[in-house]
């Protein structure tokens, strides 16, 4: 009878037998143990505002090298990352790009938290880089090379960003957030129906984002897509639970565009987008539009 291993990172606490992958398609069973599969494999490097992670209220004006993986433990249908965040290890995004004057693509390769942490190092000297987030995918289910990549950088006083769904346990959050300096992290909605036609669990979310709160710097994005989070009433109540936490949490309230398996809808109205700011600011200091 085969052995079956429960994962804990994440809400679908996938049960998995010898070589099987979890739901997320970066982690799997493996001589009993639970690891991932794309520890340090990177789809993509670049050197970004740090305003388009977005953040707006920490070290603005600076630049942050951003590292993505592959995988994700969502199944959103409006993916905006979707050709690395839902495919499987074998198939990985065959390139890679990389910073410099003139981009250049390369095959995806394995680099180690002592290699992107040097090449965070070097930008930091040449290009006023201010240290590393890990975005475009779900960094999480990674959630070992964030760790060690992000301890290594405490090191040599460079700063850690991470970009989430936070549809994460607690017992990860707690192995990342001593070496992290700022998160954003996405509330895709405010109700639990929303939460299940992605995949996901809304209680984990809250819990990620209140336990975050604590010691680290936390912006909150909610991108609004028609018919699944558009209710004016949901972003209400959403702002108010923020401001339950801090009310000088920013929210970040982002405009949908047809993306993924949701070609032919259409963007969510700017009239709604603008009424979602106005209702939010009721309850919150620092409320933005993106996409608009």
């Amino acid at each position: 009878m085969k052995e079956i291993i429960e994962c804990d990172v994440c809400s679908n606490r996938c049960r998995l037998s010898g070589g099987q992958a979890g739901k997320c398609l970066a982690r799997k069973c493996e001589n009993g143990k639970i690891i991932p599969t794309s520890y340090g494999i990177l789809s993509a490097i670049a050197l970004d505002p740090i305003e388009k992670k977005p953040l707006y209220r920490f070290m603005p004006g600076r630049m942050i090298l951003s590292v993505g993986g592959f995988g994700c433990n969502l199944k959103c249908p409006f993916c905006q990352n979707h050709e690395i965040s839902q495919i499987k290890a074998e198939n990985a995004e065959n390139r890679v790009e990389f910073v410099g004057n003139n981009s250049t693509s390369h095959p995806y390769r394995s680099m180690n938290p002592e290699e992107i942490t040097d090449l965070a190092i070097h930008l930091r000297d040449t290009n006023k880089n201010i240290g590393i987030a890990f975005t475009y995918n779900e960094p999480l289910v990674d959630y070992e090379y964030v760790r060690d990549t992000a301890k290594l950088c405490k090191k040599y006083d460079l700063k850690t960003v991470l970009v989430s769904n936070g549809n994460v346990s607690i017992r990860v959050l707690k192995e990342v957030e001593p070496y992290i300096d700022a998160m954003n992290i996405d509330l895709k909605g405010f109700t639990q129906e929303s939460y299940e036609k992605l995949g996901g669990n809304l209680k984990m979310v809250m819990e990620f984002i209140e336990m975050a709160a604590k010691s680290t710097h936390i912006e909150i994005t909610s991108l609004i897509v028609p018919g699944i989070n558009d209710s004016l009433d949901d972003m209400e109540k959403e702002a108010k639970w923020i401001s339950n936490i801090r009310k000088d949490i920013p929210l970040h309230i982002t405009r949908f565009f047809p993306r993924y398996k949701m070609l032919n809808d259409d963007p969510t109205q700017i009239n709604l987008m603008k009424e979602m700011k106005a209702v939010s600011e009721k309850y919150l200091e620092y409320v933005y539009l993106g996409n608009v």
